[in-house]
């Protein structure tokens, strides 16, 4: 066997000034190595030392102010542990469709020096898992010079493009720790009214696409008497188990993939964890698959379900900025969008409260000045929030704007009424109430 058993003080070793560094995503943040890395960065043995991952929980000293000039995070999604730092300029962020992280390491974009990943033990055959994300990570560790693996008996043996051998890591740093754990909130009045609203879009045989969080677990307590659902998505979380324990998740009706339950990275509870531990139904996938619009619109009737921070009455969707400030990313939203745009009975879909927890309208004239559009209106299919769904699809400026209202706050509609006729003229209709 060509790697080696080292502490991870021992591995972080092999970096050096100006290298670039890729770490694991999501649960399985390798936070050993980063710790070691971490400390060497604190006692000035490198700088200008280049981060990169997708998305992590859990600390990420990296991105402090305090490692100015030794660590510069170039992140590919604003996380809400780097948030704070990359909105003070001490974090970056490079946009990019979450189906392209991939390319930008594969096509030699970002060259990869070393590779921090997270695995589980070895087989039989000498494999590991990479568990619950496999994302751009599987890309990294096939171009990274050196790789570090984080071997964690609590990650999840995952099947899919999760395996890789032993053979394809340089140091290996046994070291157990629990995976980040997320738990649900219970679901408020809002939330429980827009997941009935996207619920009553969702067709038998459907193959979905959801996240994390309120509206998406609030949309799967719905389905609880759909039959023969699929599962094609970037992620998903514990909201899914019951659907598969009752036989309504199944991927019957599934043109690729069949009877697979396909993902990219997830985060949830043990139970969820359990779930995916050497379950063949689960196929833990390259962004690449999982993102490429040429593979989503293989399924027939993809029903994507994403959210955004703010909608303008023409249906731009504003999803990872607030005015200036960044906030999250593009991520997968739009590969999502377009795929479902292009199968066969698709639905793409953006789904959110109509208003702030401040009551301040999420539908508005315009977008704030500054912020990003990452579904353009012409990709713009189905809006929903707690007050129902309109689809945009094939819809004038005008006409969308009058559907684009009606599923605005009470609050808020004669305003963005009034604005509509500024912007439209004459011939603008008001909405009849």
């Amino acid at each position: 066997m060509g790697y080696k058993k080292v502490t991870a003080e021992e591995a972080v070793k092999v970096i050096k000034s100006g290298d670039r560094i890729h770490l694991s995503s999501v649960a399985v943040t390798p936070h050993a190595l980063i710790r070691a890395m971490v400390e060497r960065g604190r006692n000035k043995e490198f700088e200008d030392v280049k981060i990169q991952h997708i998305h992590t929980e859990g600390p990420a000293p990296y991105a402090d102010a305090e490692f100015e000039g030794v660590f510069q995070l170039e992140s590919f999604f604003v996380g809400a542990n780097v948030r704070k730092s990359t909105q003070a300029g001490f974090a970056d962020y490079i946009p990019v469709f979450l189906s392209e992280t991939q390319k930008l390491i594969r096509q030699g974009y970002l060259k990869v020096n070393v590779a921090m990943v997270q695995v589980s033990p070895p087989d039989k055959h000498g494999f590991v898992s990479l568990g619950t994300s496999v994302d751009a990570s599987l890309a990294a560790v096939e171009h990274a010079d050196i790789v570090i693996a984080q071997v964690n008996k609590h990650v999840p043996r995952a099947w899919g493009d999760a395996m890789i051998n032993l053979t394809e890591i340089d140091y290996v740093v046994e070291h157990d720790e629990p995976l980040f754990i997320h738990n649900n909130a219970p679901l408020s009045d809002t939330e429980k009214a827009i997941g009935r609203n996207v619920a009553e879009l969702v067709e038998d045989g459907a193959c979905l696409q959801m996240g994390i969080g309120g509206i998406p677990n609030a949309v799967l307590a719905e389905l609880g008497n759909h039959k023969d659902l699929g599962v094609h998505t970037e992620m998903f979380s514990d909201g899914i188990l019951p659907l598969v324990e009752k036989g309504v998740v199944n991927g019957k009706r599934k043109q690729i993939d069949k009877g697979k339950m396909v993902a990219s990275f997830l985060m949830g509870s043990q139970a969820l964890y359990d779930f995916v531990d050497d379950n063949p139904m689960v196929a833990m996938m390259d962004v690449c698959h999982t993102n490429s619009v040429d593979i989503i619109r293989k399924n027939n009737k993809v029903t994507a379900i994403n959210s955004a921070l703010a909608v303008d009455i023409t249906g731009q969707v504003c999803a990872d900025s607030i005015g200036t400030t960044f906030y999250s990313g593009v991520g997968g939203q739009i590969d999502f969008i377009r795929g479902a745009g292009h199968s066969e009975r698709g639905k793409p879909i953006i789904a959110m409260p109509s208003v702030t927890a401040k009551g301040v309208s999420k539908i508005s004239p315009t977008l704030l000045e500054g912020s990003g559009v990452v579904t353009t209106r012409a990709n713009m299919h189905w809006l929903v929030t707690e007050f129902g769904a309109v689809n945009l699809y094939g819809k004038t400026f005008q006409e969308r704007a009058r559907l684009i209202i009606s599923v605005a706050h009470p609050n808020h509609r004669e305003m963005l009424d009034r604005a509509a006729f500024e912007r439209f003229g004459p011939h603008y209709k008001f909405i009849r109430r």
